[in-house]
């Protein structure tokens, strides 16, 4: 069964990146202003040490007791002789504490999640040569700036989503086009519309500005300055007034969707696919303006006491069969090329647009706020991700 993530962040865990500067944010470019603590990464790999301890989102490390047709901890553990011990976490925030303990090798995290990782030293550099699948690792998805700096990559890409927008096809007329239809005209669907529930999605709001308000001058969502931000907290401020729920956990939103409670909002496709396969006259895709998303990366622990080990499951869950494996089962692209050729549901990589390095072009992929302005502006202060948090408090009221 699959799993929804929760990205409420709280303030202390923002503040670790609060003195770092990062470049541009955008899918395929490294943050180049990120100065990380002075890592090496592994030239070889030594005899692997029995035993990987991994932190992940639910359904990502799956060994056949929550679903017996899930199962692709056994065969690595079989072939690698390492036995897995893993933990879910239910935020990026989790992860985060979680892998400052040094109790853990490594960790699936999000975009919100790893530049903390990198900037506090917590993760290392990966030797990409010693991960034999990386080569068939989509191109979008290697030197992000969620998960390199300076070309160094920092992970191993596990796969994407995009946020949708979806809508109810019977009641919302005409079909819309743009985000408007959650922000600047929500009243028309007052206590039907549906929002993302995590400080993150002040991005979304702001990726709508940066197109219907030019004088901003918003370049990255992830990058705002105060008046910048103002603006996208007042958007949403008004749209609190037509939301009918936020959502965190997708069944609600499936249910919502079904029931009527719901008519327009934001979604992920695995939630559209479900929706319509019981029965929700619904459509999803990604308006004119483009959209967020995600893109989750394996990170290897500074302090990993099973490096090895951890080396040897970075390899596998990116490998085609497994990569595909995964991402059925919770509702993604995958990150290994091949993997599409490995899907159960041949339409799989079709509908989720797997290989279409276009769409994903139109992806702002989450990224953490940071003083020092993801967009690469010297001269002013960007609102870090601490005042995310509090201010997405004072939109929901």
């Amino acid at each position: 069964m699959r799993l929804t993530r929760t990205l409420q962040a709280a303030a202390c865990a923002a503040a670790l990146l609060l003195t770092a500067a990062c470049d541009s944010s955008g899918s395929g470019s490294s943050a180049t202003g990120l100065n990380p603590p002075d890592l090496k990464a592994p030239t070889k790999l030594g005899r692997t040490e029995g035993q990987v301890n991994l932190i992940a989102w639910a359904g990502y490390v799956e060994d056949g007791s929550n679903d017996p047709k899930a199962d692709w901890v056994s065969g690595f553990e079989k072939q690698t002789g390492c036995q897995v011990r893993s933990k879910v976490a239910a935020s990026s925030d989790e992860m985060v504490k979680l892998m400052k303990t040094g109790e853990y090798d490594a960790v699936s995290a999000s975009g919100d999640a790893s530049l903390r990782l990198i900037a506090s030293g917590d993760a290392a550099p990966v030797n990409t040569g010693l991960v034999p699948h990386y080569k068939d690792v989509f191109s979008g998805l290697k030197n992000g700036a969620w998960n390199s700096v300076k070309g160094q990559m920092y992970g191993i890409p596990h796969g994407r989503g995009a946020n949708l927008l979806m809508y109810n096809t019977e009641k919302v007329h005409p079909a819309p086009t743009s985000w408007s239809a959650v922000f600047d005209d929500a009243s028309k669907y007052k206590g039907h519309v549906t929002a993302y529930d995590s400080p993150i999605y002040i991005a979304d709001a702001a990726l709508y500005l940066r197109a219907t308000r030019p004088e901003l001058r918003i370049k990255d969502p992830y990058a705002l300055d105060q008046k910048q931000f103002d603006a996208a907290v007042a958007l949403l401020k008004k749209q609190n007034a037509d939301i009918g729920e936020y959502w965190s956990d997708y069944l609600k939103e499936v249910s919502a969707f079904k029931s009527g409670d719901s008519v327009v909002g934001t979604t992920w496709q695995v939630i559209a696919g479900l929706a319509a396969g019981e029965g929700a006259k619904v459509k999803a895709f990604v308006p004119a303006e483009g959209s967020t998303g995600w893109s989750d990366t394996w990170m290897v622990s500074a302090k990993a006491k099973h490096p090895n080990c951890a080396y040897k499951w970075l390899d596998w869950i990116v490998s085609p069969k497994v990569n595909a494996q995964v991402a059925e089962y919770f509702g993604e692209a995958p990150a290994n090329s091949k993997a599409c050729a490995e899907t159960s549901d041949r339409n799989f990589c079709t509908d989720y647009h797997a290989a279409d390095e276009g769409y994903w072009k139109n992806i702002a992929f989450w990224n953490t706020p940071i003083e020092q302005c993801l967009d690469g502006r010297k001269d002013v202060r960007c609102v870090p991700y601490a005042k995310w948090v509090q201010a997405w408090t004072e939109i929901k009221g």
